[in-house]
């Protein structure tokens, strides 16, 4: 069989499961949109993205959950500290630093693998609410190595000026905190088993 062929095949076999997950709710019943401009009165921002990825659910999930390491790979994470683990969950200590704000924030994680990764913000000093969610599901049927994930980070911040400048950084700057999990997940897992498909995105 030609290589063309096979090309077209599997063109066919995943458009085919793509409309199968873009038919399926999504984790989130509402989906708000995050970081365009909308009016500075409305100061909570979402993201949300549904995505099948060339990896199994347990890969994700490892990457995911491996809190300490953030700062090694996450976009202008500059510190990440982890303490008070305990069966399903942990403490972490983060440090976010971008011009010109260099903030730290300490965040409740909750663990349920290989499905679940939440974390949220409990010290408040810089943010009023912040919630940050992964889930995996299965993925294909005839390829193990795929899984789909429910994305999703919602916040307040206290600060006005973290607000409007939120208007006009954070839109790209989430994207390549998602992003930057796929690749993190090539550098130990190798290529993915299928290029990453987006099939539900939302902000506001």
């Amino acid at each position: 069989m030609s290589v063309k062929v096979v090309a077209n095949a599997k063109h066919i076999f995943l458009s085919r499961n793509l409309a199968q997950y873009q038919r399926n709710p999504l984790l989130y019943s509402t989906y708000r949109g995050i970081f365009d401009f909308t009016p500075i009165t409305k100061t909570r921002r979402e993201f949300t993205q549904k995505k099948l990825a060339g990896y199994s659910m347990q890969q994700l999930y490892s990457v995911v959950a491996d809190v300490e390491k953030y700062n090694t790979f996450v976009p202008f994470c500059k510190k990440s500290f982890v303490y008070d683990r305990k069966p399903g969950s942990l403490k972490a200590d983060l440090i976010i630093g971008f011009p010109p704000l260099n903030e730290s924030y300490t965040s409740n994680v909750t663990l349920i693998a290989p499905s679940l990764v939440k974390a949220e913000c409990v010290d408040g000093r810089l943010f009023n609410y912040l919630l940050t969610a992964w889930q995996f599901s299965p993925g294909l049927k005839d390829i193990p190595q795929s899984c789909v994930i429910d994305f999703m980070v919602s916040f307040e911040f206290k600060s006005l000026l973290h607000s409007q400048l939120s208007n006009l950084f954070f839109d790209q700057l989430v994207k390549q905190m998602e992003y930057a999990f796929i690749q993190e997940a090539e550098q130990r897992f190798g290529p993915p088993a299928i290029k990453s498909h987006v099939l539900v995105s939302n902000k506001s």
